[in-house]
């Protein structure tokens, strides 16, 4: 396996309006729509998150799609400046705090959050 294995993440939803709401309120970003790129995925909805090939970390999107739940068992890590900041912003955005910033040591700080579909998500920053 080569180092940075992750090169692309997708958090499935129920409400997309809901879902959208409430990433871009928590990382104070734009969503941007994404056209179905086949025939195979028409009828879904895409939400991309704001990228950069050029640099280093992976890139992602919400996606509603019939018969697939949110909520499911993959975590995924947001890079933040002071993940007590984003953290701060979870639920005046809908969601809950599952576990509140706390110390990885020498690797950081994390915290565990719950989106507003049931995925939970983690911040993770370095302050």
């Amino acid at each position: 396996m080569k180092p940075n294995p992750v090169v692309w993440f997708e958090i499935y939803v129920q409400d997309m309006k809901r879902a959208q709401a409430f990433y871009e309120a928590v990382f104070q970003c734009q969503l941007a729509p994404m056209a179905a790129p086949s025939p195979d995925t028409q009828g879904m909805q895409m939400l991309a998150f704001p990228g950069d090939m050029s640099t280093m970390g992976a890139s992602g999107m919400l996606v509603r799609m019939d018969g697939v739940p949110s909520g499911g068992g993959t975590l995924v890590y947001f890079a933040c400046e002071d993940c007590a900041v984003e953290q701060a912003r979870v639920e005046v955005a809908g969601g809950k705090v599952f576990k509140p910033k706390f110390s990885i040591g020498q690797y950081g700080h994390c915290a565990l959050v719950t989106d507003t579909e049931g995925n939970m998500i983690g911040l993770h920053s370095m302050q």
